[in-house]
């Protein structure tokens, strides 16, 4: 079986439990990283990590998220994976994401930004296009002040949502300007989500 590792403090969780499951139960599985991070954390667990650039299907994604509505619709990119996270997602049979209760939310953008990766290459062209869509973000920085930079070397902009926002006309917005590379709507990509609600754990499941 090959499994995506998804970024994150709760695929964090998810990948060590892998690794146990694999030790203890002696499981035949390869796995996908969708981040540098992912991948060096699997490693040290002794897990089987291969060249995504060689696989054309996966046959499960764990991943988690920043904010997920009761549509199943997620907000992603705290990690700045996403567009990694998003072709693994694409790539997968079976798609789980994972959160903790508090990240339940009645509208996407209440308590987290919506992170866009953009290419440095036309920066101040692409920030004017995202500001007449309605957003105005800053660059996101590291703790020691540098400019923080993804796996595939492009620049992250943290914007604020409105519940007045429609995320599916945003999300086609943001996929036509063509400095966006990514961002973190995730509206269509989950199969499943796990709740952890104080070690109670509720499951949602896409209806269509």
């Amino acid at each position: 079986m090959l499994v995506g590792l998804g970024t994150g403090r709760t695929a964090r969780r998810g990948v060590r439990a892998l690794a146990e499951r694999i030790r203890s139960e002696d499981l035949k599985i390869e796995c996908i990283a969708c981040s540098k991070a992912t991948e060096q954390l699997a490693r040290e667990l002794e897990l089987k990590v291969v060249d995504f650039a060689l696989v054309e299907e996966v046959d499960y994604l764990f991943d988690g998220a920043d904010e997920v509505d009761s549509k199943l619709r997620m907000l992603k990119g705290s990690g700045g994976a996403m567009t990694r996270e998003r072709i693994i997602a694409w790539a997968s049979k079976r798609r789980v994401f994972m959160i903790d209760g508090a990240k339940f939310v009645d509208t996407l953008g209440e308590n987290s930004s919506l992170s866009v990766a953009v290419m440095a290459f036309g920066l101040a062209s692409t920030r004017a296009s995202l500001r007449a869509v309605g957003l105005n973000g800053i660059c996101r920085r590291n703790f020691d002040g540098d400019l923080f930079v993804t796996d595939n070397d492009n620049l992250i902009l943290d914007v604020s949502l409105t519940p007045d926002h429609c995320v599916e006309e945003l999300a086609a917005h943001l996929n036509d300007i063509p400095g966006v590379i990514d961002h973190g709507l995730f509206l269509g990509e989950a199969d499943e989500i796990l709740i952890d609600r104080g070690g109670k754990i509720d499951k949602m499941l896409r209806q269509d």
